[in-house]
């Protein structure tokens, strides 16, 4: 077996096992589900493996507990072409009475739930797996602990190596493990060909619904432009519709995404409700994001040299890339990251809510002394909004960069950190 990159998942899957009958890994192809997954199984079932797949699928419908036999914990990998398999695991969980009994991985939510028959509620659990954050890939050096800073610490010393260019590659690259130790070069066809699979195949798998790979083009790139904003479908549908023979409607628009979503590509971000000192009305929307910056990348057919030139573009892709750093670090650390947005205009990019009711609040700045004291006024502004004599205050005030040598904290309490520093 190849040399096994440790993920921050390793030990949230150990833990659930503790906890449930099974585990439910489910994320994007190719962002190391099954990879995780064989690290802590003791016997191993691939669904989609080419010469048993048919047979694999047979076995399901006529005896699927002859599936399941097998020293635990047992992996079912891919899962979701075979959908009976749920019903039959939460049986056999029931029936022997023990924990860790089985993981199941899927890169896609089962096209047809109708043979679904029981929820899984009290059996099951759910891991949620991304592509790697710049921690596991071994590109930040970890110098500062988000954990840490929920915690109550005060002091940060950290020094970040990643310089603009070296950013601008990680952006494009994504997180994807196979990629990380290859050549730049090659390292960069990866999300491409992942982008391809997308357009040509695994979008019409998700709900066995042929789409115009044209249109799922269209829209890919519509949804890139879009990333980090509001936008309503009507807004992408017009936008896919520019050059287009025929129109496509609002309606369209929503199958394509939901398609897209049901194979983890893109993944909103819920707004986030604090209680306030005043009745300002909060925008509820999702936000829009791929699940990894190089998806956004492909989407728009750009690569390192052209972030260089238009940081613009730059500063909107690498908000997608530490959106998706501080979900992986949020699921660690048992929270969600929300957004915020208001009808005044006040916005915080990224709020790391635990569910012990700590919270921080999070800024991203590509890089810059005025753009970091911009962030940082929006922090303090927002810090002042929250009514603390019914919640937390948050646990810290951050301003997430790019570019910077040094992780510190300013005069004003707010810390400024590379991502080049951070970890869980």
């Amino acid at each position: 077996m190849k040399d096994y990159r440790k993920r921050i998942a390793d030990d949230i899957l150990s833990r659930k096992l503790e906890g449930k009958g099974a585990v439910l890994i489910e994320g994007p192809k190719w962002c190391g589900k099954t990879t995780t997954a064989e690290q802590i199984a003791e016997s191993v079932l691939y669904m989609d493996e080419p010469e048993k797949k048919e047979q694999n699928i047979t076995m399901s419908e006529l005896n699927p507990k002859m599936l399941l036999k097998g020293a635990t914990p047992r992996l079912i990998d891919e899962w979701q072409i075979a959908p009976k398999l749920w019903d039959a695991i939460r049986f056999e969980v029931d029936h022997r009475g023990e924990l860790g009994q089985f993981v199941l991985t899927g890169s896609a939510v089962p096209a047809d739930s109708k043979d679904i028959t029981h929820s899984g509620t009290g059996r099951f659990t759910w891991l949620t797996m991304r592509p790697m954050s710049l921690y596991e890939s071994g590109d930040s050096n970890g110098g500062v602990s988000l954990k840490a800073l929920f915690d109550g610490e005060k002091e940060v010393e950290a020094e970040s190596t990643l310089d603009i260019e070296r950013l601008a590659f990680l952006v494009c690259r994504g997180g994807w493990p196979q990629s990380v130790n290859m050549r730049d070069e090659i390292a960069l066809d990866q999300a491409m060909d992942y982008y391809d699979a997308v357009v040509r195949s695994d979008i019409n798998r998700a709900d066995n619904v042929q789409k115009n790979p044209e249109r799922v083009r269209r829209l890919m790139r519509s949804y890139a432009r879009n990333q980090g904003s509001q936008v309503p479908n009507t807004v992408l549908a017009q936008d896919v519709a520019v050059n287009d023979e025929s129109t496509i409607n609002e309606e369209t628009v929503a199958s394509y995404l939901n398609a897209l979503r049901k194979i983890f590509v893109v993944e909103d971000m819920p707004a986030w409700n604090p209680n306030l000192r005043s009745k300002t009305a909060i925008r509820s929307s999702d936000t829009r994001y791929y699940v990894d910056p190089s998806i956004a990348v492909a989407a728009l057919g750009i690569g390192p040299k052209d972030l260089m030139i238009d940081l613009k573009t730059f500063g909107f892709l690498f908000e997608t890339l530490c959106i998706r750093d501080l979900r992986v670090f949020a699921d660690a650390l048992n929270g969600e990251v929300y957004h915020y947005r208001d009808k005044d205009g006040q916005e915080c990019d990224a709020v790391v809510h635990l569910k012990n009711g700590k919270y921080g609040l999070i800024e991203i700045k590509l890089g810059g002394d005025k753009l970091i004291d911009e962030g940082a006024a929006s922090l303090k502004s927002m810090e002042t909004k929250i009514d603390t004599a019914l919640m937390n205050k948050p646990s810290f005030l951050m301003v997430l960069t790019g570019t910077g040598d040094y992780a510190y904290c300013r005069h004003d309490g707010v810390y400024v950190i590379p991502i080049g520093c951070l970890k869980d």
